[in-house]
């Protein structure tokens, strides 16, 4: 009983609850369901007549629950319930009878509550999709309406409903069996009928049904019930339908007008009457049509909106290629319109569509005279001096005909209405700029497209929102470049080009203007003085850095893909080396090219090939950097190349480690340059690891005598100043010298000249005995090498005495005489060896 009770008030709950929209529908049909569930637990073997009416009352309601939120198939076991609970409610009913009357009175009672659980149950099949047991239902509802009467106009409608879902659903010989189904019902008891109105809406979309499903099998039933609707109720829908049909059917004229007859006195509405006439028209029913449109401004002389009429008539006259007679028409609509008939608003700018067409299809067809004439007529209906964006439009537009036809003036006059209506529009700007490129006034065309790229950066607030897409200032700019390169007008072209180069978003086309402006100014280039070169060099610097960050930019774009993108820096690399290569006269620009020749190689796959040209990029820009260095630049400049270079050697360093790996570079100078590039760099800088690089270099077997030479000399060049490295580069090279299997004097001869020049500078007296030791023992060399051969240079043999009797008497003047009498002596050993100049030092 506790059970039962709580099931009881949670029902109740749930009802007062939805009154006040507390709980959902999904909500609502989930306590209910609980409640049931509760209820039929409770249930005994003889339960009292007004339990099971009550659970019969809960089980039909759960189930309608289940139904209304869409999920069926949960009602199906409540609304069993409900049969059974009615079975025995009628069986209990049956036993305390006491005669006949007592059981047709129960019988009704329970038929009632029958009727409803198998129209609930119809709706649940349905909308489970099993169409044959939704009709035995429905059959078995309508078999009790004899005796239930009442409920007639509630079956008519469940069947119209099953009808427009199937009908929703394209299922129409189902929909046509509902939709005939609720039309029998309908017509069963007339008291209690859904009433004409609904019936002839049942049987119009019977007629549309059959008219979809397939109008030359069916057509004969589609007329039948559109006919038969029409009896029912003359609704506008109804009329416009029979025409549809007839039309379909290819009725005659004659069969058409009457069914136009049948209506006349229908109340319509224009747009209604005009939709009518347009159905026959685009059927080819030009006859009825436009006499049916003839008809209309009769029956609504009062209305403001007969200009439709008219538009309608032109629109159908344009389209049946009866240009004449639509003429004629506007001409009496541009009279109309001023003598006191003027089109409202939205019928004026609807005829300005037309003709605006008309004149555009004209122009593709090249009947600029044509088009023209169509422009005109809209012309007409703007007063003069008026302000207007479109008025503006179309003067542009009427501009581009003359332009075609030749007749600039009228085409200038033209603009010069645009830009008094429009001034701040790149449309208007660009047919300036048309104008200034035909009449090839260079400065006027540089001055519009300048405009135009400042609009293209931001559009004009007054711009029409309709007209200005976010691509519309790039796609002008493009034909404006097209424009001046047609009209060989380089310099115009190259600033439209630029501005487009800023602005567009697409990446193909992008690089595509980008390439174009590189060849335009490469040609420029060519042609040009020195002078006026450099800034064209930099203008072709700049494209190559914006194609270099766009290419860093596209990986976000899905369209551009890998291939394409390689494409293009191969494209764009090779130019920047070819165009490094072509300035070998200026060094700043040809090292800034190679720099950006080996950023553009990075988007290219690391192939053989790549990395050879990356290395020889970073190589070269290095080796300007250093040159530029050496020149006379302040000590910061000095520190800032010199930085740079190692920067482009670091880099250069890990590409070479890795291009080694592919293949034999034996005879490559790569190893050496880096080494000569890095020590001057670093000595020049005055870097502290310095010392540690040259540690790796003395234990180099294979180092050359010439290396050893370089970095003894770079070693001393200013800025740099580190004599022990060069004292030790130059003894190692003369060590080499001697190890050859002939010895080459004159090299010889240099590197010791080298040598004994930064171990014996010129002037000082007070030298360390080691020091001297040192330098006799090189002396002592250079005899050796001469008396052994005649190819010892004369003058670097007479170089050797000199020094040596010098600093004999540098010795004797600070009064040490042996030393003297020993270096004087040395250098009396070399006279011998002299030549021609023997006797003159004898």
């Amino acid at each position: 009983l506790q059970v039962e009770e709580s099931a009881i008030n949670l029902w109740n709950w749930t009802v007062t609850k939805h009154t006040g929209a507390v709980i959902s529908d999904e909500q609502r049909a989930k306590l209910r369901f609980a409640a049931c569930r509760l209820i039929c637990l409770c249930e005994g073997s003889d339960p009292p007549e007004g339990t099971i009416r009550r659970q019969i009352l809960m089980s039909m309601k759960t189930g309608k629950g289940w139904i209304d939120i869409g999920k069926a198939g949960l009602a199906d076991g409540f609304l069993e319930n409900a049969v059974s609970s009615i079975e025995k409610l009628y069986a209990k009913l049956r036993k305390g009878s006491e005669g006949e009357a007592d059981i047709q009175v129960h019988r009704a009672d329970v038929e009632k509550s029958l009727f409803k659980v198998l129209s609930y149950q119809a709706e649940s099949v349905f909308a489970q999709g099993d169409f044959q047991k939704a009709v035995m239902c429905v059959q078995r509802c309508k078999d009790m309406l004899m005796k239930l009467p009442k409920e007639t106009c509630y079956l008519s409608i469940l069947c119209y409903n099953f009808g427009v879902e199937t009908y929703e659903w394209k299922r129409y010989e189902q929909s046509s069996f509902w939709l005939s189904q609720s039309y029998d019902i309908g017509k069963m008891d007339m008291k209690y009928s859904v009433g004409k109105e609904m019936q002839a809406k049942v049987l119009r979309l019977l007629a549309t049904t059959y008219f979809e499903w397939d109008c030359s099998l069916y057509l004969d039933k589609a007329l039948k019930a559109i006919s038969l609707a029409n009896q029912e109720n003359l609704h506008p829908a109804g009329f416009f339908l029979k025409v549809k049909i007839l039309l379909k059917s290819g009725a005659s004229d004659e069969d058409i007008n009457s069914a136009l007859a049948e209506f006349t006195r229908l109340e319509m509405s224009l747009d209604f009457c005009l939709n009518t006439a347009k159905l026959l028209l685009e059927h080819g029913r030009e006859s009825v049509g436009f006499d049916f449109l003839k008809s209309v401004p009769e029956r609504f002389e009062s209305s403001p909106d007969l200009g439709k009429i008219t538009l309608l008539h032109i629109e159908f006259l344009l389209q049946n290629k009866r240009e004449l007679l639509a003429k004629q028409k506007i001409e009496e609509v541009i009279i109309g319109h001023y003598t006191g008939k003027q089109l409202l608003p939205e019928a004026l700018n609807q005829l300005h569509i037309i003709l605006w067409d008309r004149a555009a299809k004209h122009y593709e067809e090249k009947s600029y005279s044509e088009a023209l004439q169509w422009y005109n007529y809209s012309v007409s209906f703007y007063t003069p001096g008026q302000i207007d964006q479109n008025l503006a439009k179309l003067q542009r537009n009427m501009a581009s005909c003359y332009l075609h036809l030749k007749q600039v003036d009228k085409a200038k006059e033209a603009v010069k209405q645009a830009e008094r209506c429009d001034p701040n529009s790149i449309f208007t700007k660009f047919s300036v700029y048309k104008i200034a490129v035909m009449e090839n006034d260079t400065d006027k065309a540089m001055e519009a497209v300048i405009e135009m790229g400042k609009l293209a950066e931001k559009p004009s607030e007054h711009e029409d929102k309709l007209r200005v897409d976010k691509n519309t200032g790039s796609n002008l700019l493009s034909l404006a470049a097209q424009i001046a390169l047609e009209n060989d007008q380089q310099i115009v072209a190259i600033k439209a080009l630029e501005y487009l180069s800023e602005h567009l978003r697409d990446c193909r086309q992008l690089f595509a203007a980008l390439k174009c402006l590189v060849r335009l100014m490469l040609s420029k280039v060519m042609a040009e003085n020195a002078e006026k070169r450099h800034e064209d060099i930099n203008s072709i610097l700049t494209y190559l850095n914006l194609a270099c960050k766009k290419l860093a930019e596209s990986f976000t774009e899905e369209k551009f893909t890998g291939d394409m993108r390689i494409l293009e820096a191969h494209w764009f690399r090779k130019v920047a080396w070819n165009l490094a290569v072509q300035f070998k006269d200026s060094p700043e620009k040809m090292r800034d090219f190679f720099v950006l020749s080996f950023k553009l190689s990075q988007f290219c796959p690391s192939d053989k090939a790549v990395l050879i040209a990356q290395k020889t990029c970073l190589l070269m820009a290095a080796a300007v950097d250093l040159e530029m260095g050496r020149q006379q630049v302040s000590p910061s400049e000095q520190t800032e190349l010199f930085s740079q270079a190692l920067q482009h050697l670091q880099t250069c360093k890990e590409i070479w480690k890795v291009l080694k790996l592919t293949g034999d570079f034996a005879k490559d100078p790569t190893d050496t340059l880096l080494l000569l590039y890095e020590f001057e760099a670093r000595s020049k800088l005055n870097d502290p690891t310095l010392h540690n690089l040259m540690e790796s270099v003395w234990e180099q077997p294979q180092i050359e005598i010439k290396t050893l030479e370089i970095i003894a000399s770079l070693a001393m060049e200013s800025p740099a100043r580190y004599p022990v490295l060069c004292k030790k580069a130059l003894k190692s090279a003369l060590n080499l010298h001697r190890k050859q299997a002939v010895i080459d004097a004159v090299k010889f001869s240099k590197c010791l000249h080298s040598l004994i020049n930064i171990s014996l500078p010129t002037g000082l007296t007070d030298l360390d005995t080691c020091v001297l030791q040192e330098v006799w023992d090189y002396f002592e060399d250079a005899l050796s090498v001469v008396s052994s051969t005649d190819a010892y240079p004369e003058m670097e043999i007479l170089w050797l005495m000199t020094r040596a009797w010098n600093t004999g008497i540098f010795q004797y003047t600070v009064g040490k005489y042996k030393e003297a009498e020993q270096w004087c002596g040395l250098g009396m050993r070399f006279l011998s060896h002299l030549g021609s100049l023997k006797k003159s030092y004898e």
